[in-house]
């Protein structure tokens, strides 16, 4: 994918997006539990990496916003998704190297239609005004010889990263509600939970 100034994408010279064939980064049961489990904002805060204030901003502008539930008014928590917050998190290392928002906003609006396939080897490149996706190192070593970019962001890492995070850190089952407490040992509240529980 290649997102330029204009907040257009396309594909790579020579490469159509069209020909990659899905790899999926798990095996179906673990993609199957991606979609039951959704985060409230301050969890996906925490494992992303940004404040309440950015998620907030970047749902109501429809930057990143929660594929399992909305905000519905006054009193009613947001519910993120794995890849959500996979999406956060990429958004924030952008920011944080100056990528122009119209330029993120192409690039996310990409990761979606793509489904999140091959996520495990795509490598988001960008030398600042342009985001170019590479799937493979000769990708991204054509584009560094061709002078472009500058930074890039494996995607798969960020995945692993959100996936250790996550793990430590409250759930809610989408079809009960139920609160699943992440595995942290120094959360305190959580252990006399899980004893409860038991």
């Amino acid at each position: 994918m290649r997102s330029s100034g204009d907040g257009t994408a396309g594909g790579l010279p020579g490469r159509s997006l069209g020909e990659s064939v899905p790899h999926p980064l798990h095996d179906s049961a673990d993609e199957l539990s991606t979609e039951t489990i959704g985060y409230r904002g301050p969890t996906a805060c925490a494992a992303a990496g940004i404040t309440y204030r950015q998620l907030d901003y970047w749902a109501r502008t429809g930057l990143v916003e929660p594929s399992v539930r909305p905000a519905y008014g006054s009193g009613t928590q947001r519910l993120y998704s794995f890849r959500d917050v996979v999406v956060l998190k990429i958004v924030k290392r952008f920011l944080d190297t100056g990528v122009a928002l119209q330029n993120i906003r192409a690039a996310v609006h990409h990761l979606r239609d793509r489904g999140f396939r091959d996520l495990e080897r795509m490598t988001l490149m960008s030398d600042g005004a342009t985001v170019y996706e590479c799937s493979s190192p000769d990708e991204v070593v054509d584009l560094l010889q061709g002078g472009q970019g500058i930074f890039g962001i494996a995607v798969g890492v960020v995945w692993r990263d959100v996936e250790a995070a996550l793990s430590q850190l409250h759930g809610e089952r989408v079809d009960t509600g139920e609160t699943l407490v992440g595995n942290n040992p120094a959360d305190e509240l959580a252990r006399r939970r899980r004893d409860r529980a038991v």
